[in-house]
């Protein structure tokens, strides 16, 4: 377990930020952490990185108190914060250089280490280029290459892909997924397609408090929703369709012969509807389950934190 935290409350005053809020991460996950602004994300994300100091619970950075020994704990973590703390003025080869002899890298190691990082993020040719004359998508790959320059089982992004074009995006998405391999990464965005597309968990956070931990393909079942489209070459027979098992409901749509059909939710009736058009001959021409996108499950689930 390369992060646990446990039981973490921060209070501004009276003001309650964070409450309860128990997180796991383990070797080979990316954690995807979601939550709308003012949920107590950026608060979260301060603790679990050692720069600000919660109002009770306990952090575990690879099983070392973080509370503790801070100085310890914070050799395991790589951090990437939305903006990345780049010197515009320097070489990325010389910048690199300083980060990796502020965390004790010194001659062949730092020489090394500073290669391979640049290597992972795509920086080998652009090692002797000013950091100010790179693309934002380059500057990103640098911020990245600090984080990861001292190895550590840990990296934690913060909005990673903000203001990059549609090609470094997925460029940056497919070195994260590469990350993931090898360590324990936990992605903040509000890009929620970005969730889908890297990582393996997803936990939001609404008012200070978790809404939902769960497994990607759990949040991918969250967006099916219980119904199926059902479109007919001939009228078919609404009655008909609502007496098959599991159907509840049956609703007419605009646009040529096309029903929503409603069925219970661990019950898929997809076969037996087929097998009915069939048989009454109205002509099957589409039978798709409807889905909910991830910025729909979102808002209801943060609806029904709230309510």
């Amino acid at each position: 377990m390369l992060i646990e935290a446990r039981n973490l409350y921060r209070f501004y005053g009276n003001t309650c930020a964070v409450a309860d809020l128990s997180l796991t991460l383990e070797k080979g996950e990316i954690l995807g952490f979601l939550g709308p602004n003012g949920a107590g994300k950026s608060t979260t994300m301060q603790m679990l990185c050692g720069t600000l100091a919660p109002s009770a619970g306990e952090i575990r950075i690879n099983s070392i108190d973080l509370l503790e020994r801070p100085k310890e704990a914070k050799r395991h973590l790589g951090y990437l914060p939305e903006i990345p703390p780049l010197y515009r003025e320097l070489t990325v080869d010389e910048y690199l250089n300083y980060c990796g002899r502020l965390h004790g890298l010194r001659g062949a190691a730092l020489i090394r280490a500073r290669d391979e990082a640049k290597a992972r993020c795509g920086l080998a040719a652009v090692g002797g280029r000013l950091i100010g004359n790179l693309s934002k998508g380059y500057q990103q790959r640098v911020g990245i290459a600090q984080a990861i320059l001292h190895a550590p089982p840990v990296v934690v992004l913060d909005e990673p892909t903000v203001g990059l074009d549609p090609i470094q995006i997925r460029e940056i998405r497919s070195l994260i997924r590469d990350l993931g391999r090898e360590h324990a990464v936990l992605l903040s965005t509000h890009i929620l397609p970005e969730v889908q597309a890297v990582c393996s968990r997803v936990m939001i956070v609404h008012q200070g408090k978790v809404a939902l931990n769960a497994p990607i393909d759990e949040l991918e079942r969250h967006m099916r929703a219980s119904s199926l489209i059902l479109v007919t070459a001939d009228p078919a027979d609404p009655a008909a369709l609502q007496a098959v098992n599991g159907v509840h409901d049956v609703r007419p749509l605009e646009g040529g012969h096309r029903y929503e059909v409603f069925h219970d939710k661990d019950r898929n009736p997809a076969p037996a509807l087929a097998a009915l058009v069939v048989e009454k001959g109205w002509g099957l021409l589409e039978l798709t389950p409807v889905r909910h996108s991830i910025e729909e499950i979102f808002v209801d689930i943060t609806r029904q934190e709230a309510a």
